[in-house]
């Protein structure tokens, strides 16, 4: 993600709009960058974005100059925006990139948790300039860490290469470096396990699909929760099955996390707010209103490829 806002021309000082319903390393990214994270609401469907609610809060605080837009609060550039596909589920990226472009905003696609998933046709991280996927170990597929930045533009894509190889010029003997550069790049070792397991990849769609339908038919009868379906119209590798409360209870979320944990069924909740930790309260940001709520609805239950069996 890093490499992707720098190839994205996100520059020091600029803001990155980001969702606070999300894994702190998507943040940690903006700031390596050099830039200030930005962060917006999300919605009930899907968690991602909202794209109504970023379209009018934008609306009112935005300028354009000289084909940049400007945050007329803080007189800072708004160089990009991350969507990030939450637990495996494809966000309103189409919504998403049409008030990107309202806007001049760059699009850079956090899909580190949607390998495998789908909207309406097209895999997550192929719409915005560059996306970022996870090969994290607790990801679908994994190389034990890292993971792949996607991009149908030849350029860009020679420039992440060359970026995450220390930017040194390709020489029989001589180290020259052109540009400050990153040992970013993955050993092949890693990479060969990643090849060998995204030939199971279908096998671990399946799984998880499976799962999903296992936990529908176990959960139907329970009052006050709901378990988390793909979004209309989209194909979700369901990385992380997920149950919402239907109220905010945070006491009652614990309650039943501290149960399941108790029983050995590994559960967690939704991260933290980002707005919430210390180092970004005086991050920019919207009203966080739907995050409040999720937080204190969200649970995690047990979701590897491997439980049906």
């Amino acid at each position: 993600m890093h490499i992707s806002l720098i190839l994205a021309s996100v520059k020091k000082n600029s803001e990155v709009l980001l969702p606070s319903l999300t894994f702190a390393a998507t943040a940690n990214a903006v700031c390596y960058a050099g830039a200030v994270p930005h962060f917006v609401d999300s919605e009930e469907e899907t968690f991602g974005i909202c794209p109504q609610k970023l379209d009018s809060y934008l609306s009112h605080i935005f300028d354009i100059q000289n084909e940049v837009c400007i945050n007329k609060k803080t007189g800072r550039q708004i160089s990009a925006i991350i969507p990030v596909h939450i637990f495996g589920h494809s966000c309103k990226i189409e919504d998403i990139l049409e008030v990107s472009r309202k806007y001049k905003i760059e699009v850079v696609e956090d899909a580190a948790e949607s390998l495998g998933s789908f909207y309406k046709g097209k895999h997550t991280g192929t719409f915005g300039k560059l996306g970022a996927i996870s090969f994290n170990g607790n990801k679908i597929i994994t190389t034990g860490g890292g993971g792949m930045i996607i991009t149908d533009d030849k350029q860009l894509a020679h420039q992440a290469k060359h970026l995450t190889t220390t930017a040194k010029v390709p020489h029989k003997w001589e180290y020259v470096h052109d540009q400050v550069g990153y040992n970013y790049r993955m050993p092949n070792l890693n990479a060969a396990f990643g090849c060998a397991q995204l030939q199971r990849l279908p096998e671990f769609l399946q799984s998880k699909r499976e799962l999903y339908e296992r936990y529908c038919e176990q959960l139907s009868g329970l009052n006050g929760i709901r378990l988390i379906k793909e979004p209309s119209g989209c194909s979700s590798n369901y990385w992380l099955q997920t149950i919402v409360l239907d109220e905010p209870d945070e006491e009652l979320r614990n309650i039943i996390l501290t149960a399941l944990n108790e029983a050995g069924l590994m559960s967690r909740p939704a991260w933290t707010g980002l707005h919430k930790l210390e180092h970004f309260k005086e991050s920019p940001k919207m009203d966080m209103k739907v995050v409040s709520t999720l937080e204190k609805r969200i649970i995690n239950i047990p979701s590897s490829s491997f439980l049906c069996e």
